[in-house]
């Protein structure tokens, strides 16, 4: 069974770099982590599959009807399909088929491990994210992680002159304005893990 790997609406999900510095958080910033003006939105957590069952099939009884089983309550029909999960869960696809020319159903012709767990993944949230000046937002990452990485760092960019190296935070902004609050990771690994990734989220502040 052929098919190909997990994406988002987006596009592909990216490999995800990882470094860890021993330094202060103040240095991330200098080195241009958290103020590179790639740091966009995360992707869209809805994450697709392609799958492909006519590799699996050479028998001389066809044609057949393709029957698939997507593991979340969906069933699909069809030799190739595609497929959005709602959550980031693991999942067994199941493709039956049906021989046309007797109805004999082939149940379990395939089991497809989908893993959408084991994934980089570079996200936060803020909580809220209109607030007044003096109000504290609460930023965590709860899934983020970098899994060929270790020792990952998680650095935050308030965009008001304040870096906080953690997995959460709470900030108070003191002046109105629309931050683009910026998210890093970097940990020890590969070579692919020279640079940080880093996403970004608006936090209105009114006066």
């Amino acid at each position: 069974m052929r098919f190909r790997p997990v994406r988002s609406r987006s596009g592909f999900l990216p490999a995800l770099l990882l470094l860890l510095l021993a330094a202060p958080a103040a240095r991330a910033q200098q080195a241009g982590d958290t103020t590179s003006t790639r740091c966009g939105p995360p992707l869209a957590r809805m994450l697709c599959v392609d799958l492909d069952g006519r590799p699996s099939i050479d028998e001389p009884a066809g044609p057949f009807t393709y029957q698939w089983h997507m593991g979340d309550g969906t069933t699909l029909t069809g030799p190739t399909v595609s497929h959005c999960y709602k959550e980031r869960k693991n999942y067994v696809v199941q493709l039956d088929v049906v021989v046309e020319k007797t109805d004999e159903i082939r149940r379990g012709q395939k089991y497809i491990p989908v893993n959408l767990v084991q994934q980089d993944i570079v996200d936060f949230t803020a909580l809220p994210t209109r607030v007044r000046v003096g109000q504290a937002v609460a930023f965590e990452a709860p899934e983020a992680q970098l899994l060929a990485c270790r020792n990952v760092q998680f650095i935050w960019d308030f965009r008001d002159g304040t870096l906080v190296q953690a997995r959460t935070a709470q900030h108070v902004f003191r002046r109105p304005g629309t931050y683009a609050v910026r998210f890093s990771m970097r940990g020890y690994g590969s070579s692919a893990c020279v640079a940080s990734h880093c996403v970004s989220r608006e936090v209105v502040v009114e006066p």
